[in-house]
């Protein structure tokens, strides 16, 4: 899925992956991580309200986006001026607790995330297809510092039943992306087709909403 594709998505305002509401397994799950303050890596954030929610809750943000629009509109909406300057390969957006980096998030460095406490991923790994997955995983990994949580929340349907995004991630694909690397274990596995009925109309005939906590090892 190349950069194109998600920017035009953006200028287009196709923006159907965007919720207006705080992620439920955001709420119900972050205690988890037992991450109480520091910061928190957002990564492929858009103008996730979540982040809203983890600033509330005692964090300060940090977020990775390829679309200035996408960025620009989280700083608007929220009546936040941000300030922007260069910082290595991106452009950092930051105002009262929050930092979003726009550019490529495969050119995040360690030195960019060494304060990072925990992670959450709600529409990184589920925007990306298979041969992306493994690269995104990896580089993630290679960056954090050890020990870091990752909450990590997915959508796992039958395969060829629809073309994604957002694409279908279950326990078995978590498994082998992470399982080497870092502690998982499965917070929650529910049934979403009712509350999603747009995915019917893409054809699906069952989906599931997942939620893991990860620990990067040593």
């Amino acid at each position: 899925m190349e950069k194109a594709f998600w920017l035009e998505r953006w200028q287009k305002q196709e923006t159907g992956f965007h919720q207006s509401e705080v992620n439920r397994y955001l709420e119900r799950f972050w205690r988890e991580t037992d991450c109480k303050s520091g910061e928190v890596l957002v990564p492929l954030c858009g103008k996730s309200r979540d982040m809203l929610w983890l600033q509330e809750n005692g964090h300060s943000v940090l977020g990775v986006e390829l679309s200035e629009i996408a960025v620009a509109d989280f700083f608007r909406e929220n009546n936040l001026k941000a300030t922007r300057e260069k910082h290595s390969a991106f452009i950092a957006h930051a105002a009262d607790g929050f930092n979003i980096l726009q550019g490529d998030f495969f050119d995040l460095t360690k030195e960019d995330v060494k304060n990072v406490a925990a992670v959450y991923d709600r529409a990184a790994l589920i925007a990306l297809p298979p041969e992306m997955r493994d690269k995104y995983a990896e580089h993630l990994m290679d960056i954090l510092p050890v020990g870091t949580p990752i909450l990590l929340v997915t959508l796992s349907y039958p395969e060829g039943q629809m073309n994604g995004p957002p694409f279908s991630v279950d326990a078995a694909e978590v498994e082998r992306l992470y399982g080497a690397r870092a502690d998982i274990r499965s917070l929650t596995q529910q049934d979403a087709l009712e509350a999603n009925p747009h995915f019917l109309e893409r054809g699906l005939e069952t989906l599931s909403e997942n939620a893991f906590l990860l620990n990067v090892r040593p």
